[in-house]
């Protein structure tokens, strides 16, 4: 039998995302873990928190079996409940998985997003059990979201 540990990942890119994520999630007294790329500022963005690095298939489709394989393998070690992304591409696959799994998936539309949404918003909005915008203009394009003002 498959069971979820009670614990959230928060996956997302390693720039502005990663930014939104840790602020979306700074007051929860939830266990999580973090999901990313590596870059030189990471180790000390997430000094005190639990990380996993992926590969990021951003520009490169043939990045995306990587992707994809570090993706299950992770989630089937760490079974979360829940996931928490606020995007880019390299959080698809955690989240497709997790939906596959049972996971409930929270995404937030990048505060960067004013009237137009992100291509990894349209394709997540269709799996998300709560999508988050922070502009009340990307409601007309995810008319089930719920508009929860700016992070940032």
């Amino acid at each position: 039998m498959f069971r979820k540990q009670n614990i959230l990942c928060v996956v997302c890119s390693a720039g502005g995302h990663l930014t939104e994520a840790t602020i979306a999630t700074a007051s929860l007294q939830y266990p999580k873990y973090f999901v990313t790329y590596k870059l030189p500022h990471i180790q000390e963005t997430l000094k005190s928190q639990e990380v996993y690095f992926i590969s990021n298939p951003h520009t490169y489709l043939y990045k995306y079996p990587k992707n994809f394989f570090q993706s299950i393998w992770l989630y089937l070690k760490k079974r979360p409940a829940f996931i928490l992304s606020t995007g880019s591409g390299m959080a698809i696959a955690t989240c497709l998985i997790g939906k596959i799994f049972g996971s409930k998936i929270i995404f937030v539309e990048n505060g960067s997003r004013v009237n137009l949404p992100s291509s990894t918003g349209k394709l997540l909005y269709r799996f998300s059990d709560l999508f988050i915008v922070q502009w009340e203009p990307l409601l007309k394009y995810y008319p089930k979201a719920v508009y929860g003002g700016l992070l940032v």
